[in-house]
C-alpha cells in the first residue's frame, strides 16, 4: 500500500502501535516502517514485537521518512517541532493523531511547507475494529487523503468530516471508548451485586455490547427501533429504562461528550494546556 514510502512515527505509545499492527496485517513489510520512541523499554518491546526499526531519535525518523504520523501528546507537540526544525518537515505529508491540535496549527509548528491530514482515531484500533475521522488541510492532495484513509481503514473503519466537527469527534469516538468500558464496568457490578459471578457477569456484559453494536451496524436500523424491540410492556426491560432515565442517563452521557469535546478545544489553544 505504501508503494515504497517509507512511513514514519513521531512517537510509539499505544495508537502508534495499533496503526503498526493494522499495516503490517494489511500487508505492509516492517522494512517500510520506522518509528521514534524515547523510552528504551518501549523501543525493545516494538522491535521485538513487529520487527520494525525503532529509534530514540525524533530528527533520524524525520530525515528518513516520506510520510510521518504524529503521534505525540498534544501538550508536547509544539516543543518537538520546535526542537526538529522546519526543515524536517519540508515536503512531506504529515498525518497528525493529535487532539485537540488544528491543521494550522500544525502547519504553522512546522514551517508551512508541509501537507496535513489530520485523524482522531480510537483504542480499538488495537483489535483492528477502530472508530476513524479524517480530515484535510488545504495543502493535502486527493491522493493525501486516499493514502491516510487507507492506513486507518485497515484498523477499522473511517469516515471524513469537516476540521471543525474534531473535537466533537473526540468526545464520541476518542474518548468513547472509556465510557463503554465504564459502562461494562457498571453492568458488571450489578450483575455481581445480583449473585452473578464476576467472570461471567463481566463476560455477559461485553458481549452484550459487542453484540447490540455489531446488530446496529449490519441492520442499519435507528437505536430506538432496536431498543423498542428488546421492551416488552410491562416488561423487565422497561423498568430497566425508566430507572436509567429517572437517573438522566442520556443526559449523563451527553454531558461526558461535551466535556470531553471542550477539553480537546482547550488542548489545541496556546499556550499549550497541561
Amino acid at each position: 500500500m505504501l508503494k515504497g514510502c517509507k512511513l514514519g512515527f513521531i512517537g510509539g505509545g499505544n495508537m502508534a502501535e495499533a496503526i503498526i499492527k493494522g499495516l503490517l496485517a494489511g500487508g505492509v513489510t516492517a522494512a517500510e516502517l520506522v518509528v521514534a520512541e524515547p523510552m528504551a523499554e518501549r523501543r525493545e518491546f516494538l522491535r521485538n514485537t513487529y520487527g520494525i526499526d525503532a529509534r530514540a531519535d525524533n530528527g533520524e525518523v524525520a530525515a528518513q521518512a516520506d510520510a510521518l504520523v504524529i503521534a505525540v501528546k498534544p501538550q508536547i507537540f509544539r516543543g518537538m517541532a520546535s526542537a526538529l526544525g522546519a526543515a524536517r518537515f519540508d515536503g512531506k505529508l504529515l498525518i497528525s493523531i493529535m487532539a485537540g491540535i488544528s491543521i494550522g496549527d500544525i502547519e504553522e509548528a512546522c514551517g508551512g511547507a508541509c501537507r496535513v491530514i489530520r485523524v482522531m482515531p480510537n483504542t480499538p484500533a488495537l483489535v483492528l475494529e477502530g472508530a476513524s475521522a479524517l480530515c484535510r488541510g488545504a495543502k493535502a492532495t486527493d491522493d493525501d487523503l486516499f493514502f491516510a484513509r487507507g492506513i486507518f481503514d485497515l484498523v477499522g473503519t473511517t469516515c471524513v468530516v469537516d476540521e471543525k466537527l474534531m473535537d466533537a469527534v473526540t468526545g464520541v469516538s476518542g474518548s468513547g471508548p472509556a465510557y463503554v468500558f465504564m459502562f461494562i464496568e457498571a453492568l458488571s457490578d450489578a450483575g455481581v451485586k445480583n449473585g452473578l459471578p464476576r467472570d461471567v457477569a463481566t463476560r455477559l456484559a461485553a458481549q452484550t455490547v459487542l453484540g447490540s453494536a455489531k446488530l446496529l451496524l449490519e441492520t442499519g436500523d435507528h437505536p430506538a427501533v432496536l431498543k423498542e424491540k428488546v421492551t416488552s410492556p410491562g416488561g423487565t426491560t422497561i423498568a430497566g429504562l425508566a430507572s436509567l432515565e429517572r437517573d438522566s442517563f442520556r443526559g449523563t452521557v451527553m454531558a461526558a461528550v461535551d466535556a470531553a469535546a471542550a477539553r480537546s478545544a482547550e488542548l489545541g489553544k496556546k499556550p499549550n494546556s497541561n
